[in-house]
């Protein structure tokens, strides 16, 4: 700070005394006076007497809140009142102490904070000489804090070896609502720090906890009253001193009875109420201690033993944080036993300083039907938990995450159970979901091995899920995921940059194809064209996948295409135009019906035929060169996943009615140049019936080879029908060729039954024609 600012400030200082002072002026005329009396800043800065500045602010007034000058005075001018807010104290206390907190077990936290503060405030003290050593036995006293319970006398004591307190500021800490002394005594260190650094050899603030000045009265949630013994640790200050209160808008401060034992420190002693019994057990407080105070920086003791017995790791240098104090504090935060399958250890400035720790476990529990894990990250704020199981800090599906995040900087709601400023916590959570992303790539690239059997296979849902919900992190995670392909073996999994780098030039797409499995994905109508002109094709098998390709779109600017859309390219467009053109000149296309496929205005025919008279479920119906051995195939349907998991959820709603999920209409694609299409061009005039149940039949067979159909059961009657046709057809021909063959036997005699019977036989038909 420089002199001029140093001025400014001792100059605005004197201005603030002299305004104190005049305000007590007119609190003096007020109480002598009905009027309502104003506390002008201009009556300061004049050179009036003070019975001129006393007139000044007891000038009569016929309204409230403002003043005008006498009607005989040459010049009017309005006034404007200065008037400090007015506080309810016991409602106010009572708005803290009841209505501030969620949970009541966090006064524990806010106790030993307070505790944890006055430690921290007695070490500078001593660090820097601002502090008068007291007895040598107040000297030997090592700074810790100790917890006692007492399920006799229904008590819970919290005692710190710090600095402890005189009456004043007993006065002006736990008399005064919202008035934080940690916080004070902090700013007071920073003025004198920039005033003469030199003079500052312990750099203070960040061990600092308290900020707001309403934790104590957390104590009044769970007692009827709060005794509080402190003995400063000052040398010139030796008298112990006990603030009492029971909450109800007063406290008294009196010397402490000398049969009362109070070292230097401070000993908050809570009557607790008769409901909340359970905080004088010691096993209570002990779970409360490790829930939010495990890390505090000085030693807790409950009831003599030692209860933050785990180091604050993530404060560390990464370095200097062997594997066994990893697994350790791994097993602390996650509850699981066991090892890590990673860490992620780091600090960062921006947006604000961040110390964060965080551990991929080696299994997932969603995996064994034990529900939806919650957030596994808590949020601290200078080693004191603020949130468990923070939902706030990283996205949703980095939930199987496990660790903790650490920000001296995060704004905090007054009750300290949640950050504030959501814009901020928003910044964060992208940086830290940058991290994660990055090393996880890190893994990928440089043990791929590991990250593909061990990672990938436990939790590629989740980054699939992180796809289709953060829309931020979408390409990088994009760069995550592995998928089989048609060119590989079962099993071996590329990623998506490495089928990018497998493309030929001309190919500016991505293909995809869902289906349950590899056989039936290799056997799809869909591969046919892709087959042919060995194109790779990405296989899926989970509804995931389809969602995770739908929310993609893009990757490095690829579009990720379903083989089964039907303006799809395939590479084969100039074959296919070619072909069409030879055929249509083509004699053997013109008599193409006997060589089993169809000349234009057929396939035309068929077409037009086809749609009307599955007209109910067929918009358009054109032919396609994309097929070799399959008659008809399904284009531009929709996800066959999201129309599972939509009767999913029907199911899970009471059932699914016939009919409740309507399917649109199709637009199907012909082989023209297949025999079932060639066959059932001339089926339809000969015999209409039987070539409605086929059409029927293909179209189901496409809405199979799609994913859409619903219930195959469905098919039955109708393929019973066709069989039945079959046997029938079947049996009326062998029939008429048993007739056949006894017609001829009877008129040529018997069948012969050897070479030499035959021999005869033919030489009788000679014979027999030669007569005749």
């Amino acid at each position: 700070m420089s002199h001029r600012q140093l001025a400014s400030a001792a100059a605005k200082a004197v201005v603030g005394r002299r305004l104190s002072r005049s305000n007590a002026i007119a609190r003096v005329c007020h109480r002598s006076s009905s009027s309502t009396l104003i506390s002008s800043p201009h009556a300061i800065r004049n050179n009036a007497s003070r019975s001129e500045q006393l007139r000044s602010h007891c000038l009569p007034s016929s309204r409230p809140f403002s003043t005008t000058a006498n009607a005989d005075s040459a010049e009017e001018s309005t006034k404007k009142e200065e008037i400090e807010f007015q506080a309810e104290t016991r409602q106010l206390l009572d708005i803290v102490t009841h209505s501030l907190y969620t949970d009541k077990e966090v006064f524990l936290r806010e106790l030993v904070s307070n505790a944890s503060d006055a430690l921290e405030k007695l070490r500078h003290l001593q660090v820097s000489g601002g502090i008068t050593s007291g007895s040598d036995q107040d000297n030997n006293i090592p700074l810790e804090i100790r917890i006692t319970t007492d399920e006799a006398t229904n008590t819970l004591t919290i005692t710190d070896t710090g600095v402890g307190m005189n009456r004043e500021e007993m006065v002006s800490n736990l008399g005064t609502i919202a008035r934080s002394g940690s916080r004070a005594f902090v700013k007071e260190m920073q003025i004198k720090e920039q005033l003469g650094p030199e003079n500052i050899p312990d750099p203070f603030g960040s061990g600092i906890i308290g900020k707001f000045g309403v934790g104590f009265y957390s104590g009044f949630m769970v007692a009827d009253k709060v005794d509080v013994r402190s003995k400063p640790a000052d040398a010139r200050q030796h008298e112990p001193l006990v603030w009492e209160s029971t909450g109800a808008g007063t406290y008294t401060i009196s010397p402490l009875s000398s049969d009362v034992r109070q070292d230097r420190g401070t000993s908050v002693v809570l009557h607790l109420r008769d409901d909340m019994c359970k905080y004088s057990e010691e096993a209570t407080i002990e779970t409360i201690l490790k829930k939010y105070s495990n890390f505090v920086g000085f030693p807790i003791f409950l009831n003599g033993k030692r209860v933050n017995t785990i180091d604050a790791i993530w404060l560390h240098d990464p370095k200097d944080v062997d594997d066994e104090k990893h697994a350790a504090f791994y097993k602390y935060v996650s509850h699981m036993y066991d090892d890590p399958l990673s860490k992620i250890h780091f600090r960062m400035d921006a947006p604000i300083d961040i110390k964060a720790l965080f551990y991929i476990p080696s299994f997932h529990q969603e995996k064994y039907g034990m529900g939806r894990m919650d957030p596994g990250v808590s949020l601290y704020c200078r080693k004191v938990l603020i949130e468990a199981k923070s939902p706030h800090i990283l996205p949703d599906w980095c939930r199987f995450m496990k660790g903790v995040v650490d920000s001296e900087d995060l704004p905090l709601s007054i009750s300290r159970e949640k950050p504030q400023d959501t814009a901020l916590v928003a910044k964060m959570r992208r940086a830290l979901t940058k991290k994660i992303i990055g090393h996880l790539s890190t893994m990928m690239k440089k043990d791929t091995e590991k990250y593909k059997e061990e990672f990938y296979k436990e939790y590629s849902f989740f980054l699939k899920e992180g796809i289709c919900q953060d829309y931020e992190s979408q390409q990088a995670l994009s760069k995550l995921l592995y998928f089989e392909t048609s060119k590989g073996m079962t099993g071996e999994l590329v990623s998506l940059d490495e089928y990018v780098s497998r493309c030929p030039p001309e190919q500016k797409d991505i293909y995809y194809l869902f289906a349950p499995t590899r056989e039936l994905a290799l056997q799809s109508p869909y591969m046919e064209v892709f087959s042919k002109n060995k194109r790779e094709v990405l296989f899926i098998y989970s509804p995931i996948d389809d969602f995770v390709m739908t929310n993609l779109k893009t990757f490095e600017g690829r579009n990720l295409v379903n083989v089964d859309s039907s303006d799809i390219d395939s590479g084969d467009s100039k074959d296919a135009d070619t072909d069409k053109d030879s055929e249509t000149d083509s004699d053997q296309f013109t008599s193409s019906s006997s060589e089993g496929s169809l000349t234009p205005t057929q396939a035309t025919e068929f077409c037009a035929w086809f749609q009307s008279t599955m007209s109910s479920k067929v918009s358009t119906c054109r032919t396609t060169t994309r097929l070799s051995s399959s008659p008809a195939v399904i284009t531009g349907n929709e996800s066959s996943a999201y129309r599972r998991i939509m009767r999913m959820v029907e199911t899970s709603e009471g059932g699914v009615e016939s009919g409740s999920i309507p399917l649109p209409k199709q637009t199907v694609e012909i082989n023209p140049n297949h025999e079932i299409i060639a066959g059932l061009y001339h089926l339809k005039d000969s015999d209409p019936t039987l070539a409605q149940v086929l059409a029927e039949q293909i179209f189901d067979n496409c809405l199979t080879a799609a994913g859409l159909l619903d219930d195959g059961r469905s098919m039955l009657p109708r393929l019973n029908d066709l069989l039945l046709c079959i046997v029938k057809s079947s049996v009326d021909k062998s029939e008429k060729s048993s007739e056949n063959t006894e017609g001829t036997s009877s008129a040529s005699g018997p069948i012969p039954q050897n070479e030499f019977d035959a021999k005869l036989h033919n030489e009788d038909k000679i014979e027999a024609k030669s007569k005749d």
